[in-house]
Order: C-alpha cells, then structure tokens, then sequence
C-alpha cells in the first residue's frame, strides 16, 4: 500500500503541462509528446545570411513533438507541410520528415514543430 502512495505522491508534486491553441484554446499537445532537444551553439549554427547579429543565445521559440492524430497533413501522407488547428484552422507550426532547424540551432529529424507564440502553455 506504501508503494502506490509514494507513486500518487510523485505524480501529485510534477506539474502537467499542456499546449492549447491561442485562438480557441484547443488541446494540441501535452507534456508527454514533447520531443527534447540539446540547445545548439546558437548563430553558428546558421548560414551567414540567416543570421542577426545577436550574441546571446535566445530560448528556443518552438516546441517539437511526436506526430499527433490531429496532424491531418500528416495523416494524408504529405512530407513536409504547414499544420493547423484542427478546431479553428489557425496555423500552430510546420512538419518535415527530414527534419528542421530550431532557432537555438539544433536540428531535429523528424521535425514535428509548433509555434510558443501560437500556444499557450497550462499548468495542470
């Protein structure tokens, strides 16, 4: 019995989070889709014309994922395309099998990336 309430104790003290649409607050992605990533060295990283003269490091912009069933693109079999929400069609980020660059630098493959600044981050 002490082991299931240990186990209830741990779920209870992490916090859940969950990505919902900003423009009709639709669930996305939780915190279990979350695909991590190792920060890149930054602007090295990038081709000398993309870059914008910034020497800090800046937080990562996006998020990246597994593929999801609300993915419809991903469904139909396209390699690469822009996804939407599926409740009010706003575009939430992009896909690409052979992968994309984060903007710390790093790359990712598959790429499965959607927008922060078209997400809104709960707290559960």
């Amino acid at each position: 019995m002490e082991a299931a309430n240990v186990m209830d104790s741990e779920a209870v003290q992490k916090p859940k989070v969950i990505y919902r649409c900003k423009k009709c607050r639709r669930i996305v992605a939780s915190e279990e889709s979350i695909v991590p990533h190792e920060r890149g060295k930054g602007e090295q990283c990038f081709k000398w014309r993309k870059r914008s003269g910034e020497k800090e490091p800046t937080q990562c912009s996006s998020v990246f994922v597994e593929p999801l069933k609300w993915m419809q693109p991903v469904q139909e079999g396209y390699v690469e395309e822009k996804l939407q929400c599926m409740g009010c069609k706003a575009r939430l980020g992009s896909f690409n099998w052979a992968g994309m660059q984060c903007n710390c630098g790093a790359w990712v493959n598959p790429a499965f990336q959607l927008h922060k600044n078209r997400l809104d981050e709960c707290h559960m």
